[in-house]
């Protein structure tokens, strides 16, 4: 079930609280959303491949969320407490596979390169219904092969849990293009940027710097699915100048973001 949103803004905040429904089974299908349309929290005792052939995908844990563009992927392991939003016109493509079947060996939601061979797999995979032929048992068991050869991405924007980094986070939340350090956030949030250095290590796994970087991309996603231009997209998300986004989102998308496709 799905529902409409009116703004356009990164993933919910895993701290909200959510009312969580239990769909035992992962499902194998191809559904279509709106730009802006969610899938509330959920989660499966299937592990799930999530993959947007068009638009942009995001989704949201408990842990933070991670936003893939049509060369990603999104695996997502039983039991999983889940939300997704689309930014575009989204062609969602699932896969689910049994608690058994992990042939990734992951535990944690994980962005998967999606190369042009996989791609056109998940799609015929997902469009059609199992009919338990050996076609598609074939077919099946070329795309797990492809899945155990992608690449993981870090694409993950960790959700904070202390207070502190929380208060920081959400400012940042708001207007990613907000250039400020560390110490002038801190002079805002009453900490010094010692402090808040240690807690993003301690707590998110990653240094500032780092994790600004993933939410400028995160929101940089979003709005190129807008048809937002390349040059606003830099403005607005941050960087010194428009060399230095495409730079950077070249080395992590694998393509300029010129060349980003469109919701």
């Amino acid at each position: 079930m799905f529902r409409a949103l009116h703004h356009v803004a990164l993933p919910i905040n895993c701290h909200m609280v959510m009312e969580i429904r239990h769909d035992p089974v992962a499902p194998t299908r191809t559904r279509w959303l709106a730009s802006g349309a969610a899938i509330d929290a959920h989660r499966h005792d299937d592990h799930q491949i999530v993959y947007a052939g068009r638009g942009v995908l995001a989704v949201t844990t408990s842990e933070g969320s991670w936003v893939a563009p049509g060369t990603r992927a999104i695996w997502v392991p039983a039991g999983t407490v889940h939300a997704h939003r689309a930014y575009g016109e989204l062609d969602l493509h699932l896969v689910g596979l049994p608690v058994t079947e992990n042939p990734l060996g992951l535990d944690a939601p994980t962005v998967l390169a999606v190369g042009p061979l996989l791609r056109e797999l998940i799609i015929a995979f997902t469009r059609v219904e199992d009919d338990g032929s050996p076609e598609r048992a074939r077919l099946r068991a070329v795309l797990l092969d492809q899945l155990r050869a992608s690449p993981q991405q870090p694409l993950h924007l960790p959700t904070p849990t202390m207070p502190l980094l929380r208060a920081l986070c959400d400012i940042l939340q708001a207007d990613p293009g907000d250039g400020r350090t560390l110490a002038e956030l801190g002079r805002e949030v009453g900490a010094s940027d010692r402090t808040l250095s240690r807690l993003f290590r301690s707590d998110l796994g990653m240094t500032f710097p780092q994790w600004r970087t993933q939410l400028r991309l995160h929101h940089a996603l979003v709005l190129l699915t807008e048809r937002t231009p390349v040059t606003a997209v830099a403005h607005r998300c941050g960087w010194s100048s428009t060399s230095a986004f495409i730079d950077v989102f070249r080395r992590t998308f694998g393509h300029t973001p010129g060349s980003h496709p469109t919701g």
